[in-house]
């Protein structure tokens, strides 16, 4: 039997539906035999109690779930997400570097300094890149500091409020659709398969229609999923490592362009554990057991064939304001996307 801790901050409990995941979480540990508590921030002296460590707090290098997840690493436990993916995904820029090396199709993508923030650079861009472009501190999450543009004042604006938190800006063309594709995915497996769909006029995932309606979250089975899509965002997982990661995809005319990967993807009950409810159960196994949990004839492996994703990856483009590029956070011409 394995003790395991969930470490969790008062801001993540604050929706029935998170608190129903974390509860669920629990509930899985239990029927499989383990022991799981929730932790707080003021509880980190126990975390040498328990042999792995589920992070279900917003993750950056600077915050506590960080401190939480090196803590686990440096006393040998097992832990989710790792330090090392906190750090790539909270960075889009070496992120999209990452997805640039290993071949993974995504938008067009410069990253810009800020003596590159004035109209001529704005004109420029936008003649090579199309109208609008979208904008994005390479920090950033849930949408926020993540904008759409399309004149050259908007794009000084809006590049010089970004850089006031960050040293470089995230360009990228716009690729409009009317849903972002969700995988997520952990050690290289697929757990669940899920379509974020756009409240009307919206282009993000978080953004509302003007009644107030919210994005709708379908699950898919994992089974029905297309193969190029789960070929493309186990491509784009492993361009970052082999923790739990949400890989968000644009579908366009038939192929599949990775927008970002995010660490510590949203686990929302009845959203994205619809189509795949054991997706509790697995997390628990591997925390448990690691690889050797995908040896359970319960966890379905993904199917797809390497053709799949090689046919896709011919999209991928991107260059660097300066010298090579990357790809594309959870936006605009990429739908923004939860973390």
């Amino acid at each position: 039997m394995a003790h395991l801790a969930i470490y969790t901050e008062r801001s993540t409990i604050r929706s029935s539906v998170e608190l129903t995941a974390l509860s669920n979480f629990r509930a899985a540990a239990f029927e499989l035999g383990h022991k799981a508590d929730f932790l707080f921030k003021n509880e980190l002296q126990y975390l040498r109690a328990y042999d792995a460590v589920l992070i279900r707090a917003l993750t950056d290098p600077l915050n506590t779930a960080y401190v939480v997840a090196r803590w686990a690493e440096l006393a040998g436990k097992r832990v989710l997400d790792t330090s090392d993916s906190i750090r790539i995904c909270c960075d889009k820029v070496a992120m999209y570097r990452r997805l640039t090396r290993a071949a993974v199709p995504m938008p067009v993508t410069r990253f810009l300094g800020e003596d590159r923030i004035d109209l001529r650079h704005a004109s420029t861009l936008f003649e090579e890149l199309g109208t609008p472009l979208v904008l994005k501190a390479p920090n950033s999450s849930f949408s926020a500091y993540v904008d759409k543009v399309t004149t050259r004042e908007a794009f000084v604006r809006v590049g010089q409020r970004f850089l006031r938190r960050a040293d470089r800006l995230v360009v990228q063309q716009y690729l409009p659709s009317h849903f972002d594709w969700r995988v997520i995915t952990l050690h290289g497996r697929v757990l669940a398969v899920l379509q974020y769909r756009f409240a009307v006029d919206a282009w993000r995932t978080m953004e509302r229609a003007r009644d107030g309606a919210p994005t709708v979250v379908l699950g898919v089975p994992r089974d029905d999923a297309p193969p190029a899509l789960l070929a493309t965002a186990i491509a784009a997982a492993a361009a970052i490592g082999d923790s739990l990661y949400g890989v968000d995809l644009k579908e366009i005319d038939g192929d599949y362009v990775v927008i970002e990967v995010n660490d510590n993807p949203t686990i929302a009950a009845t959203e994205e554990d619809q189509a795949n409810p054991e997706i509790y159960a697995e997390i628990i196994r591997y925390l448990v057991d690691g690889e050797a949990s995908f040896d359970d004839a319960s966890f379905d492996d993904a199917s797809f064939d390497d053709a799949s994703f090689d046919d896709a990856s011919s999209r991928g483009a991107c260059s660097d304001g300066a010298s090579a590029g990357g790809a594309s956070s959870g936006g605009a011409s990429s739908g923004a996307a939860p973390s």
